[in-house]
């Protein structure tokens, strides 16, 4: 009998220290931004970024690589405060995550679809921000191709404004795992972003900290950004003339306060689209790298 109630409670421990345990998240699945005008959006996504439509009844896709797209769908109506509506990550066992994050007290906010390729689920971060978690497939994980027009094939880092750094970093560091990546301000004792990777890939997100208010729609999108990664900025700006892109924002280049190389556009909404070399090519200030930097072919 002692042996019977032994070996249950064994299993009992066993089974609450597999749902505690945190399945990898292995990187950024998808960026979702809001459009006012829709054929405004698909001619900056389409033509000038060169990616290819997959329509998805009022959502529309545009896949940037096998894992990795960009999501845009209608501005609701009362129009929100920033038009980038959610940021998607992948995980290996989106079940299991779930189960963990469920566990820790954190409320799931609506299921996705039972189609194996969107299988996920969604919460808020401690700040309202929607977070959605995808299930890592072996194949491509959205419909569509990737035509030679596109201009990056790598999203490497989501942004928006963060108010409570402490509060966040309990949610992202504490209970998911991200790591920290680089951190820096407009001056070299300040700290104005935050950026930590996922914590089982190179991907990152990054707290825009410090951002006064009110802010009207461009600084909102200047904040509430993502970033596509780049070997070399001048390919990138190669394909963006040929792409049809017209004015000085098109080529303009800067180098950021982590010595990467960047350029930035503004998609009609003002949600900023950064420009971002893989790698440094200048000293960064305020802080090291303290992790690996993605590149053009790493794969989730």
């Amino acid at each position: 009998m002692r042996t019977a109630c032994a070996a249950a409670l064994l299993l009992l421990a066993a089974s609450a220290f597999a749902q505690q345990q945190r399945p990898a998240i292995t990187g950024i699945a998808f960026v979702r931004v809001y459009a006012s005008d829709a054929a405004a959006s698909a001619k900056f996504y389409g033509q000038t970024l060169g990616y290819t439509a997959a329509q998805d009844r009022s959502l529309t896709r545009y896949p940037v690589n096998d894992s990795q797209w960009i999501e845009v769908t209608p501005l609701p109506s009362p129009a929100p405060p920033t038009r980038l509506a959610a940021v998607a990550f992948t995980t290996r066992d989106v079940s299991a995550l779930e189960r963990y994050l469920r566990v820790h007290g954190v409320i799931i906010v609506h299921q996705l679809g039972a189609d194996p390729s969107h299988k996920g689920f969604s919460v808020r971060d401690p700040e309202g921000n929607l977070i959605i978690f995808v299930q890592q497939t072996s194949g491509p994980a959205v419909a569509g191709s990737v035509p030679p027009t596109a201009v990056s094939r790598r999203i490497i880092h989501a942004g928006f404004v963060v108010k409570d750094a402490e509060a966040e970093n309990k949610f992202y560091r504490d209970l998911l795992g991200f790591k920290p990546y680089w951190h820096g301000g407009r001056q070299p004792d300040e700290t104005d972003w935050i950026s930590q990777q996922v914590p089982d890939g190179n991907d990152w997100l990054e707290f825009m900290l410090r951002v006064k208010e009110p802010v009207d729609l461009h600084q909102s999108g200047t904040s509430d950004h993502f970033s596509l990664g780049e070997e070399k900025m001048s390919d990138a700006i190669a394909t963006l003339a040929r792409n049809g892109c017209e004015g000085p924002s098109c080529s303009k280049t800067q180098f950021g306060h982590d010595g990467k190389v960047q350029l930035n556009l503004f998609d009609p909404d003002q949600t900023r689209v950064e420009f971002m070399e893989f790698k440094p090519t200048r000293t960064p200030c305020c802080s090291e790298f303290t992790g690996p930097h993605p590149n053009a072919t790493e794969s989730q």
